[in-house]
């Protein structure tokens, strides 16, 4: 990857601050480089090595066609993850994780169909042919929707992988995405517990600085495999060409 961090990207954006040591999970002992005021820092070499194999993941994921979910509801988080998610055409959830999202997702789908349509009829003007009153409660339900929606609003089936910030602030989804085996990739601070995700990304998240990093690592993985998917979609006509001759 020509983009890569390095040791003194992750050490310039605080990447290695994690919590109080009393607040540790054990799990997160190997990733721990040392103990500084009663603050555990995160070894950033260990970092850029978990960093390396989920490039590799995601990479592989979105030049097959696969799509990455961005995920954070933590407030510092919510503006980057949007950002990101948008520059890759991605879906994403920042507001609050709409429940079944990954377990229900046929029930979701309703909901994502429901504020499409009504999106679609107040853009061309078709919701003029309602009441003042109908009108207005149309449009409520089109903002109470959109909060919650609006990142997923293109999302045809979950997900193929999910990104998060924050693991204990999104437990709910972390459950439901064992239950439908979706693979995780999230930044694991010295507070959370890494065995059950599949790329753990040691690292400060909470930090600005941080979270900008390392969420902009995750849209460089993903850009780096749609520019794959392109080159294999291109190749596709012209394999096709060969076998017909």
């Amino acid at each position: 990857m020509n983009n890569m961090p390095t040791l003194l990207d992750l050490f310039k954006a605080g990447v290695h601050f994690g919590h109080q040591s009393s607040r540790w999970y054990p799990k997160m002992e190997p990733f721990i480089y040392a103990q500084k005021n009663g603050i555990h820092v995160i070894n950033l070499e260990k970092t850029l090595v978990q960093m390396e194999k989920a490039h590799e993941f995601i990479k592989k994921i979105v030049a097959n066609g696969g799509s990455i979910m961005f995920l954070s509801t933590k407030k510092q988080a919510q503006p980057i993850i949007k950002k990101y998610a948008q520059e890759t055409a991605m879906p994403y959830i920042s507001e609050r994780w709409i429940g079944g999202c990954f377990t229900n997702f046929q029930e979701i789908s309703k909901l994502i169909r429901r504020y499409n349509t009504l999106r679609s009829q107040r853009d061309t003007g078709e919701l003029n042919k309602y009441t003042k009153k109908e009108r207005l409660l149309l449009n409520q339900e089109i903002e109470k929707l959109e909060k919650i929606i609006s990142g997923v609003s293109d999302m045809k089936k979950i997900p193929d992988a999910v990104f998060m910030i924050d693991l204990k602030k999104e437990k709910t989804a972390v459950l439901e995405a064992h239950k439908k085996s979706i693979p995780i990739i999230a930044v694991c601070d010295t507070n959370t517990n890494p065995e059950k995700i599949n790329y753990p990304i040691p690292g400060n998240d909470d930090g600005i600085k941080s979270i900008e990093l390392l969420t902009k690592f995750i849209a460089d993985c993903i850009t780096e495999g749609l520019e794959e998917r392109k080159i294999k979609q291109a190749a596709k006509p012209k394999e096709q060409e060969k076998t017909q001759k």
